[in-house]
C-alpha cells in the first residue's frame, strides 16, 4: 500500500482550474496539473483499504448506475506505484484495463472517487487526476505505442464502425491481440463524441488526435468520411471482414416538439458544440471572435452537455445565459435514500455554470421549468420563448407562465438512442448482453447498445466486445 498515514498527513488537492477571468478568454484546457511531488502526495492518500470500493464496480438501480469504476481499473495498485515513483509500472497497471486513460482522466465524473472509502467521512482520493498524470507521463516517456503493439499477427480482419470511446477501445484491444483492425468513421475526424461532443477546453483535441496517431502507428487503419450503407454496402463490409463491431453511439438527440421548433435559432446542443469545435480546430490558436455578443442564450437541459453549452456561450460573448431544468433542484447533501458508496445525487456547479455566474448571470438556472413555445419574428428568427413552472408529474402550474428573451436556444436534453438504419442494414433484430447479435458476424458495443452513458462505460463495452470477439475467433482456429 501507499503511505499508511498519507490520508492523515495530506489534504486532498485537485489539479487547479485556471481562474475564471483567464479561461473564458480562450478554449485552452481548464486545468493546470500539479507538480510531480504534489501528485505523489495525493497518491499517498490512498489507504490501501481491505475492500477497495473504488474499483469494485458495484451496480445498482437496475444496472444503470454504478458505485466505483465500472471498468475494474486497478486503482489502489497504481496509486501505490505513483507514490513510490514507479511510474512505468503504474502505467502498465493502468493500461491493463483502460486503453484511453487520457480521456477519462479529463472528462470522467469519477464514480471511483465517490466510492472511495475516504469519501465516507471526508474527501476521497484524487483518483481522476492521478490517472491523468500516469498517462500524460507515459506519453512523454514514449511508453504508449509499445504497450499496444501485438507480439504476432493473426489473419483475422475486424471492422469497427464508429470511432468514439467504445470503437477506439475495441480497436486498441483487438490490435493488441494481433488482429487486423480497420476503423470506419463517417465524420471528417476520428474520436466521435471525444472529438466533437466535448468542447476543447474540457478535452483538448490534440489529446484525442495524439491517441489516433499512436493507434495508426501500431497498425490500426482509419478510414474517415465513410458511411456504411452509403459509401460501403452492408454486404461488402460483411464479406470483407471476419467480424464487424457497430460502435456508432447513441447519436439521436432528444427533441422538443413545441410550437415554433422550426425557427432559426433553435439548435441541438451537439450540433452547436460540433460547429464551434470545428472553428476552434480551424483557427488553431483556440481563441474565438465573440459571435454571440449581444445575444440572449437559453440552454434547455442540465448535465454535462448543458454545462458545456453554457461555458461555450460565455466564451463567445453572450449577453445573457439562462439554463432551464425540468426537474427540481437536487439537495445540497446526500439523502438517506442515496447512501455512500453510491454516486452522490447532489446539487453541484459545473465549470460553465461558474463562469456564467461570474459573468453576471446571477439567476442562471431555473428549475422545474418547461418550455411551451418558441416565439419568432416575421422572418422566422427566434426572439423569445414561453415557459411555465411544473409540479409533480411535470404538470404545468397555473399562473407561473413567463416569457424569456432568446436569440439562441440550445437543446441539451440528452439522447434517445442509436440510429436504427445501420442495425436494419445488417439484419439485426436482437442484441444480447455479451454484445453479440442474431447476426453472428456483427457485434454492437457502447452507447449504441446500452444508450447514452459515460466515456468509461464506452471503454468497458469496447474492451469486453474485443475480448468476446477474440474468444470466438480463436475457437474457429482450433476447430
Amino acid at each position: 500500500m501507499a503511505d499508511p498515514f498519507g490520508f492523515m498527513k495530506y489534504k486532498r488537492k485537485d489539479n487547479p482550474y485556471r481562474s475564471v477571468a483567464e479561461r473564458v478568454l480562450d478554449f485552452e484546457e481548464l486545468q493546470v496539473p500539479l507538480e510531480v511531488d504534489e501528485r505523489q502526495e495525493q497518491a499517498a492518500r490512498c489507504m490501501g483499504c481491505g475492500i477497495p470500493f473504488c474499483h469494485a464496480g458495484e451496480f445498482y438501480g437496475g444496472g444503470r448506475a454504478v458505485s466505483g469504476c465500472p471498468n475494474d481499473n486497478l486503482i489502489p495498485e497504481w496509486n501505490d506505484l505513483v507514490y513510490r515513483g514507479e511510474f512505468k509500472k503504474a502505467f502498465d497497471r493502468l493500461s491493463r484495463t483502460n486503453p484511453l486513460p487520457e480521456m477519462t482522466g479529463r472528462v470522467c465524473p469519477a464514480p471511483c472517487e465517490k466510492g472511495c472509502t475516504e469519501a465516507l467521512n471526508g474527501d476521497g482520493v484524487a483518483i481522476h487526476d492521478n490517472e491523468r498524470f500516469i498517462i500524460d507521463n507515459a506519453f512523454e516517456q514514449g511508453w504508449v505505442a509499445d504497450s499496444g503493439r501485438p507480439k504476432e499477427r493473426t489473419d483475422f480482419r475486424i471492422a469497427v464502425v464508429g470511432s468514439g470511446p467504445a470503437g477506439l477501445s475495441a480497436a486498441w484491444q483487438l490490435n493488441q491481440l494481433g488482429h487486423n483492425v480497420t476503423v470506419f468513421e463517417r465524420s471528417d475526424r476520428f474520436g466521435g463524441l471525444l472529438m466533437y461532443g466535448i468542447p476543447n477546453m474540457k478535452l483538448d483535441k490534440d489529446i484525442v488526435q495524439r491517441r489516433i496517431d499512436i493507434m495508426a502507428e501500431i497498425g490500426i487503419e482509419f478510414v474517415a468520411n465513410t458511411e456504411i450503407g452509403r459509401d460501403i454496402s452492408f454486404e461488402a463490409l460483411e464479406a470483407d471482414f471476419d467480424r464487424v463491431i457497430l460502435a456508432t453511439g447513441a447519436s439521436v438527440p432528444r427533441d422538443l416538439p413545441v410550437p415554433g421548433r422550426e425557427l432559426n435559432g433553435v439548435k441541438f446542443a451537439v450540433d452547436f458544440l460540433t460547429d464551434i469545435t470545428k472553428i476552434v480546430l480551424a483557427n488553431g490558436d483556440k481563441k474565438m471572435r465573440k459571435s454571440l455578443e449581444g445575444k440572449n442564450v437559453v440552454v434547455i437541459g442540465g448535465g454535462d452537455t448543458g454545462n458545456d453549452c453554457i461555458g461555450t456561450a460565455i466564451r463567445l460573448g453572450a449577453a445573457s445565459v439562462t439554463q432551464l431544468e425540468i426537474t427540481p433542484q437536487l439537495p445540497v447533501q446526500r439523502t438517506d435514500a442515496n447512501p455512500w458508496p453510491e454516486y452522490p445525487m447532489v446539487d453541484r456547479k459545473g465549470y460553465g455554470q461558474e463562469e456564467a455566474i461570474a459573468a453576471g448571470n446571477i439567476n442562471l438556472t431555473r428549475y422545474a421549468t418547461s418550455t411551451t413555445e418558441f416565439i419568432g419574428a416575421e422572418r422566422g428568427q427566434l426572439i423569445a420563448i414561453n415557459t411555465v413552472q411544473v409540479g409533480p408529474g411535470f404538470k404545468p402550474v397555473e399562473g407561473t407562465e413567463e416569457t424569456l428573451k432568446a436569440d439562441l436556444v440550445l437543446l441539451a436534453m440528452g439522447f434517445t438512442g442509436a440510429e436504427q438504419s445501420i442495425f436494419q442494414g445488417f439484419g439485426i433484430t436482437q442484441i444480447f448482453d455479451d454484445n453479440t447479435t442474431n447476426n453472428e458476424k456483427v457485434y454492437v458495443s457502447g452507447d449504441a447498445k446500452r444508450g447514452p452513458s459515460l466515456v468509461i462505460w464506452g471503454i468497458r463495452e469496447g474492451r469486453k466486445t474485443a475480448e468476446k470477439i477474440d474468444e470466438t475467433l480463436r475457437v474457429m482456429v482450433t476447430q
